[in-house]
């Protein structure tokens, strides 16, 4: 049963398993452009750092893409068809929702296998300056962690029905518009920076996609 879920994932969701694959690959490669230039000389330390730290925000920014556009991909099927081809298996609710997450997990080991591909490669052909280091498996793990909680956040709210996600995205607006609304009212409230501390700040479930993720650094 989970090599046909497997397949009926992937055929929703090869596309998106595809360009993410060839962006997590490419990515390394191009923020160590010019520290791989032939007919250059190599980039300064301080340079090379500034140009990983300003494409490492990208590295989050696709994670989370990944994470809810496969798991988006994963339930839509089922919410067309008003669950009925879940509600026809022999199986509990609770193992077809695991057969679902462990087949977006499989299909996502495909971009984590493409960042660390590329920046294996991207390490081994760039010029790295003296005191720096090249740390393209620690990335690579620090990627796929926060693609699975990418994965696991949305996979729940998708789970769902759409009025489930509306209140989801609901509470959420009604802490920006609180916000909005405090900050023209000249009101001493920061809702949004104590939500912050608590969901992106460690030990909060977010606290991944915080820092810097750095491929070349000291």
């Amino acid at each position: 049963m989970f090599r046909v879920m497997l397949y009926g994932q992937w055929k929703w969701s090869r596309l998106i398993v595809v360009l993410g694959s060839l962006a997590g690959f490419a990515l390394p490669i191009v923020s160590l452009q010019g520290a791989a230039r032939a007919d250059s000389s190599p980039l300064q330390a301080g340079e090379l750092l500034r140009a990983v730290q300003s494409w490492g925000v990208l590295y989050p920014v696709l994670a989370a893409a990944l994470g809810l556009l496969v798991a988006t991909a994963t339930w839509s099927p089922d919410h067309r068809g008003r669950h009925v081809y879940a509600l026809a298996l022999p199986v509990p609710r609770w193992r077809y929702a695991l057969l679902r997450f462990g087949a977006g997990v499989v299909l996502l080991a495909a971009p984590v296998i493409a960042v660390l591909a590329g920046a294996l490669l991207a390490s081994w052909s760039a010029t790295i300056p003296a005191g720096l280091q090249a740390y393209p498996v620690a990335l690579a793990i620090r990627f796929a962690l926060a693609v699975l909680v990418a994965f696991a956040v949305f996979f729940a709210v998708s789970a769902g029905t759409p009025r489930t996600a509306g209140i989801v995205v609901g509470l959420i607006g009604g802490v920006i518009l609180a916000q909005v609304v405090a900050h023209v009212a000249s009101l001493d409230v920061d809702l949004w920076g104590k939500l912050q501390l608590v969901v992106v700040n460690w030990p909060g479930p977010l606290a991944i996609f915080a820092g810097r993720w750095m491929l070349i650094d000291v």
